[in-house]
This record gives C-alpha cells, structure tokens and sequence, in this order.
C-alpha cells in the first residue's frame, strides 16, 4: 500500500491564535442578538475577567494578590480623567492608558514585594489596595468617596448613540479580553511561562538552574498591573461611573474569587468563570436580595467539592482523555489487525497442506 500521505500539525500558538480568532468570531456575531441585560453582563464579565487573568498568571508563578483592586482602581480613575480633562474619547486609547499607567504605578513595588511568598506577599498587596482607597475617600479632587461619572466614549472617531453605544463598549472590551487571554496562553506555554509553572512547583530547584524566581514574579505581578488596568478602564467606561470602592478589599476578593473559580490551567477558564459570578450575582440578588451572598458561598464551596482544581481542570482531563482514546483506538486495531493476518495465515497453511 503507498505510505499515507499526512499534513504537518499546527504549532503550539497557531492552534492558539486560530481558537482565539474563533472564539472572538463567536463572541461579536453573539453581540447581534443578545439581550441588552446581557449585553452589559457579558462586558462587565470581561472586564473583570482582565483582573482575575493577571491573578491567575500570579498563581502560576505561586503567589496570590489579594491587593488587584489597587490597578483596577488606577486604570478606572486614569480613563475616567483622560476623557474629563485632558478630553480623550477613544475607548481603545482609554483602555491601554489605563493598563500602562497601572504596570506604571505597579512597577517600583514589583521587586520588593516579589521577595515575599504566601500570606505576606497577599497581605502586602492587599495594604497597597487600601492604601489607595484611603487616599480616594479623602480627595476632593477625585469625588470623594461618591466618585465622578464619565461620558461615552467613541471608537476609531466614531460616536455611537443609545444602544449601539453599549454595543461599542462590549466590541472593544471582547476584543481586548480574547487578544490578552491568547497572549497569556502563548506566554503560559513559553519556556517562561513553565519556569514560572516549575518555580511554584520547587522554587529552591529553579534557582539552581540559573533563573531567578523573584525577576519572574515581578515580572509576572507588572504583567498582571497591566491587565488589571485595562480591566478597571473597561469597566468604567462600560458603567459611567468611577469611585473609590474600585480600590477596596471586597473589590479585590471578587477578583481572587474569580481566579480560584478557574484554577490556572485555562486562560478562557478564567473569562467563563467570571461570566458565571456575574450571572449568580445577578440572579441571586434579584431573587434572593438578602441572601446573595449565601447563594454566592455555596456556589463556590459546589466548585470547591467537584472541581478542586477549577474550571479549567475540565478542559486539562478533555485533553488528557483524547490521547487515551486514541492509544485504546489504535490498540484495538492493531488486535483486529493481528487476528485477521492470523486467520489469513491459518487459512494458507490449511490449503498447503491439501
């Protein structure tokens, strides 16, 4: 028989780029018929879907930051000024001013606090967070602690009115959320992103081979400002709003909350799980208005008991089952292949012998 001829596999990230580019094809013809409930829902979850990715990179690395309303509350509060007093409207220009002033903010307690591992890395990004929130509550200049509203931003020069307004916060906010999750992946997948993998695993190993764990998680923690700051833009410009409890513990936890949700073997992990705590949030307080909360715990606590390792973990055993499914596939064909070769063999030496 001629040898079968096979096409060469796609590499690591044009699988990633090609899932990404479908994922976003499916995300905006979405758009053309959801709900307007859902609509703010879905751009609100991305949003903050932003925050809880730049968490989840933080984990891989083997910390936590309970302190990632610090970003979130600078990257709000720089969109919501750029476009009150210096008159910037662009909502993609809002967006990244917002992340880079963030990773800016970010950058000088980066290296110290990277020294730090568990409760106190967590306590002291939590202290930053609070930091802030206390300087918000006292300024005048910045609203007090009722904050300021902000107007509607426009994309490319172009106002939209009404509905197509919200429609052209969510086109950007989707679209931001599905290039930062591809690049994550494709970081995640580097041979920086395993080190990081292997320095939560056993720090003290990836040491002796010659990269340095602290470099790693300071990298990893302004990576993390950055998205946490495009996170905090978008949803200012989704909302209208911007005040101090952006910067507050509570704010930070839902973040954290999210990334437990996922776990840190999926990036799109990170974004269902966010979508799934807004719904529950929504549903639970317009049902149940004084018992959201408790409905909220026991949500987490179901993930908790048959998902100990998050959501992603379902995606980790889907791809875990497909090579066994194909050993057991291939094993069975070489076993009907053997025995029909030895039927065939059987059968000649029956009729050599007539």
């Amino acid at each position: 028989m001629p040898p079968s001829s096979t096409s060469p596999a796609l590499s690591a990230p044009t699988r990633t780029l090609l899932s990404g580019l479908g994922a976003l094809a499916v995300l905006l013809a979405a758009s053309t018929v959801m709900p307007k409930w859902l609509l703010f829902l879905v751009t609100m979850a991305a949003a903050n879907g932003l925050v809880s990715l730049g968490i989840v990179l933080l984990m891989r690395s083997g910390v936590v930051s309970f302190g990632q309303g610090l970003v979130f509350a600078v990257g709000g509060y720089t969109a919501a000024l750029a476009f009150g007093k210096l008159g910037i409207t662009d909502a993609l220009l809002l967006a990244l001013s917002g992340g880079a002033l963030s990773a800016l903010v970010a950058a000088p307690f980066a290296w110290p606090i990277a020294r730090y591992r568990g409760i106190f890395f967590a306590m002291l990004s939590l202290a930053l967070s609070m930091v802030l929130y206390g300087l918000l509550v006292k300024s005048e200049a910045m609203g007090g602690s009722d904050g300021f509203n902000m107007g509607r931003p426009t994309l490319l020069g172009v106002q939209a009115a009404g509905a197509l307004s919200d429609h052209l916060i969510y086109v950007v906010t989707v679209v931001l959320a599905t290039i930062s999750a591809t690049l994550a992946r494709i970081y995640c997948n580097s041979t920086r992103g395993l080190v990081a993998l292997a320095a939560r695993d056993n720090e003290i190993r990836v040491e002796y081979l010659g990269s340095s764990v602290q470099d790693l998680i300071a990298a990893n923690f302004v990576i993390a400002a950055f998205l946490g700051g495009v996170g905090g833009a978008l949803s200012v410009m989704a909302l209208g709003h911007v005040e101090p409890e952006f910067a507050y513990w509570t704010r930070s936890g839902d973040f954290v909350f999210v990334a437990i949700l996922s776990g840190h073997h999926s990036m799109l992990a990170v974004f269902v799980a966010s979508t799934l705590l807004e719904m529950v949030r929504s549903f639970s307080s317009a049902y149940f208005p004084n018992t959201w909360q408790l409905a909220l715990g026991v949500f987490l606590l179901a993930v908790i008991r048959f998902l100990p390792n998050g959501i992603g973990s379902l995606w980790l055993r889907a791809r875990r089952a497909e090579p066994s499914a194909g050993s057991a596939a291939s094993s069975a064909n070489a076993s009907a292949s053997t025995a029909t070769n030895g039927s065939t063999d059987s059968a000649t030496g029956k009729g050599a012998s007539a």
